[in-house]
């Protein structure tokens, strides 16, 4: 990527600072409880993710059941194919209509992430919105572009989607229970799933203190399961000041984050967090996040379990399909104004 495109520039305010603090206090939670017959330790268990998701939004997992080999797999896959040469990558290139694949000029917030991203969905075909009309109801296909090179990159990836989708699923039936829930509340949102796995590259960076990996952003799905590298860069604003704090990677841990639709559901006992990821200008970082999205017609707003006179909804209804194709707009275009958000939807 050479020197620093005026396009990847991060406004003055939004510039990364090269010295950091490192977060203190991002729980890290044992998820082994959870499989054992311990009433009393999965209570507990319940209580520390009700907790995490209430004072940080941000947390991290062991113990989590997903094989390490599938994951050392699926790294070892994700850096030969960034290793390839662009003509090769370009053979999988995502576009307006082809809309996973690989892609090198994503922007957040409008300006341009020091990144290149290969995306996978987990359902294939994924069903979704035909049109952003709100009265279209046709539906269309996201179908997956595998490349040739690596040959081994498409089973692995598979392997590997349907470990995140089972810890996923065990995550949220822990958040249905710290809410008050019936434990499978939340999955019948999942039947036709929109989830998907992202690879991402960071290249080194001549000026890291100008441009971002990813800018300042909350996801706006259901909940994030990350595996990032040794090197680091993922950056939490924290909720108790407003500083932006380091993540700190632990080995074969996954980083957990609420995402918008949690806080719309459970309406705003849980927040999402804004984060970002700095780059460096001498190592290349990897990560790989799963996102947890529900299915395409799911109607998102607050649970009727978590509403009542003194609490009523704070948002109103919005239909999650069109909510994601449009999202998936500024993926190919630079817009005019902020990509649509859940404010829009505030009561």
């Amino acid at each position: 990527m050479g020197e620093v495109d005026p396009a990847f520039i991060q406004d003055p305010e939004h510039r990364p600072k090269l010295c950091f603090s490192e977060a203190e206090g991002i729980p890290m939670i044992d998820l082994y409880p959870s499989r054992e017959k311990d009433p009393s330790a999965l209570d507990r268990l319940v209580k520390e993710v009700g907790s995490a998701c209430k004072e940080w939004g941000f947390f991290q997992v062991i113990n989590h059941g997903v094989p390490l080999d599938h994951r050392h797999k699926v790294e070892a896959a994700a850096r030969e194919f960034f290793g390839e040469s662009k003509e090769e990558k370009n053979k999988v290139r995502r576009d307006a209509v082809k809309v996973l694949g690989y892609y090198d000029t994503e922007h957040t917030k409008n300006v341009r992430d020091w990144k290149e991203v290969f995306d996978f969905s987990v359902e294939e075909p994924t069903l979704v919105p035909a049109s952003l009309d709100p009265h279209n109801q046709d539906v269309t296909h996201w179908h997956n572009q595998w490349p040739h090179y690596p040959p081994y990159l498409r089973e692995v990836c598979q392997e590997y989607a349907k470990d995140m989708v089972k810890l996923a699923l065990e995550l949220m039936e822990l958040i249905a229970l710290s809410l008050g829930l019936h434990q499978k509340r939340f999955h019948e949102f999942f039947k036709d799933q929109t989830s998907f796995i992202r690879l991402n590259h960071y290249p080194p960076c001549p000026s890291p203190q100008l441009a971002l990996g990813v800018g300042r952003h909350k996801d706006s799905g259901v909940l994030t399961i990350l595996a990032q590298d040794d090197v680091g860069g993922l950056e939490v604003k924290r909720k108790s000041d407003g500083e932006w704090v380091r993540v700190r990677p632990t080995p074969n841990a996954y980083i957990i984050n609420v995402g918008d639709t949690i806080q719309v559901w459970s309406n705003e006992a849980y927040e999402s967090v804004e984060h970002r990821v700095m780059v460096n200008s001498e190592k290349e970082r990897f990560s790989i996040p799963f996102f947890l999205n529900p299915s395409h017609y799911t109607m998102v707003e607050p649970l009727e379990e978590l509403v009542n006179e003194k609490n009523p909804a704070k948002y109103k209804p919005y239909n999650w399909g069109k909510f994601l194709v449009t999202r998936k707009r500024s993926n190919f275009m630079k817009l005019d104004v902020e990509n649509i958000q859940i404010y829009n939807f505030k009561v």
